[in-house]
């Protein structure tokens, strides 16, 4: 099981769950849910979840980065469905880009 630490005096362990295909804290309560596409080869990042008493902490960063970080040492491409991925994380975080799925499914009007 892997696990990463989220830094700070509050900080919350992010568990893979790989049977469950998600990543989350120990408390089981907030989350990052994907799903393995092309042969297990692109890691399709779906949805992220953090109830409201623990927004504010960073936790949805914490839980994008442990997946992405599992995603480049599994030598996996990522498609950031989920729209805090696609629409908050990655244009803060420009170096995740090389590990994006090189297909381009959105118009690039």
């Amino acid at each position: 099981m892997a696990t990463a630490s989220t830094g700070g005096a509050t900080a919350e362990k992010i568990v893979w769950n790989e049977r469950q295909k998600r990543f989350e804290t120990e408390d089981k309560k907030a989350y990052l849910v994907y799903e393995l596409r092309n042969g297990g080869k692109v890691m399709d990042m779906i949805h992220t979840f953090v109830p409201a008493s623990k927004r504010g902490l960073g936790l949805a960063s914490h839980l994008t980065v442990a997946a992405f970080n599992h995603a480049q040492s599994n030598s996996l491409s990522v498609i950031p469905t989920c729209s805090y991925i696609s629409d908050t994380f990655i244009p803060r975080n420009p170096s995740w880009k090389s590990i994006l799925y090189s297909e381009d499914i959105k118009s690039s009007i």
